[in-house]
């Protein structure tokens, strides 16, 4: 990069009768151009940090439907209970969308971090690169977090119970109403059984503006004159809330073939109203990663304790959330 020369005061003697100064000479000039430049390149360490984490980022993806937003709040109306196609005998039946008065709240999220103008002076501003770098990982991974706070909180959902609860109402067959329940009980670590082969998931992801790498390199702006630090950073609105509850079971009972049985059975069991079959299927098992072993003896051992064939071996796929309590 070029050099620059210590500038003159307003009554110093004036700068064609003064000799270069070696002694003042820096390593970058701070023009607009190598600013630009500089901004690009931590926004590519912004971007290398993003991708690094590979599919483990996309886990909420596996849970979540991902919405887009339009709006400071979202109105969802959820199907009371999922989609069934029947016979057409006579007209046609129309099915209402009804829990219309459910609504998730867009949240804002930044980070923002520092460069002093004295690192970029003196050519150090490449020690700044992996912070660059894990700020990308950090927002890749902000969706898992944000979708395990929300299993954690067991916020309340479109059926005015909480997501995890054993008052949920349901019509039985003659039209009564039943209370039913997808929460085992327990008072362990939590792990869960799910239906994730449906268009609409447990939780929904929604995103009014994505995770953005922004720069304030102006050197007349106000923060650098004040900070004497150019300042890089990222923002979001987005926020992650409870969807439907039928598809996803939650245990806080010790992971064993037994209790993984149970929490199957009553997944796989739950019925729409008036009965009617809802066909859920077991897909995957997410647990915590204090959970790891005994989860794959469950699903990965063709042969149990025993000796004896091992039942539930591939009967669900894995999924080893670190984000979720281990205790």
């Amino acid at each position: 990069m070029t050099s620059t020369t210590r500038a003159s005061g307003c009554c110093s003697t004036p700068p064609a009768a003064r000799p270069p100064d070696p002694h003042w000479r820096t390593s970058m000039d701070l023009t607009n151009q190598n600013l630009k430049a500089l901004a690009t390149a931590y926004k590519a360490n912004f971007a290398q940090g993003f991708a690094s984490l590979g599919d483990a980022g996309s886990l909420f993806e596996q849970i979540c439907i991902v919405v887009p937003s339009t709006t400071a709040v979202e109105v969802y109306p959820w199907l009371k209970s999922l989609p069934k196609i029947r016979e057409w005998i006579g007209d046609r039946v129309i099915h209402s969308l009804e829990g219309a008065e459910f609504s998730i709240k867009n949240r804002k999220f930044e980070l923002t971090e520092g460069v002093d103008r004295d690192a970029m002076e003196d050519d150090t501003y490449g020690l700044y690169s992996p912070v660059y770098t894990e700020m990308g990982r950090s927002s890749r991974e902000h969706p898992n977090e944000l979708a395990v706070e929300v299993l954690q909180a067991n916020p309340i959902c479109y059926d005015k119970q909480n997501l995890f609860d054993s008052d949920h109402p349901v019509l039985d067959a003659k039209g009564k109403e039943t209370s039913v329940s997808n929460d085992m009980g327990g008072a362990g670590p939590a792990w869960y059984v799910m239906d994730l082969s449906r268009a609409i998931k447990p939780l929904v992801f929604q995103k009014r503006r994505d995770y953005n790498f922004r720069a304030l390199t102006d050197l007349n702006d106000s923060e650098v004159f004040l900070k004497d630090k150019f300042l890089f950073g990222i923002d979001a609105r987005v926020n992650v809330g409870p969807g439907l509850w039928q598809l996803i079971v939650r245990s806080k009972q010790t992971f064993n073939a037994e209790n993984y049985a149970a929490a199957r059975r009553r997944l796989q069991t739950l019925t729409g109203d008036y009965g009617r079959p809802l066909a859920l299927r077991h897909t995957h098992t997410m647990v915590p990663g204090s959970m790891e072993g005994a989860a794959l003896k469950v699903l990965n051992n063709p042969l149990a304790s025993g000796g004896e064939t091992n039942e539930w071996a591939g009967t669900s796929k894995l999924i080893l959330n670190p984000w979720l309590a281990t205790a």
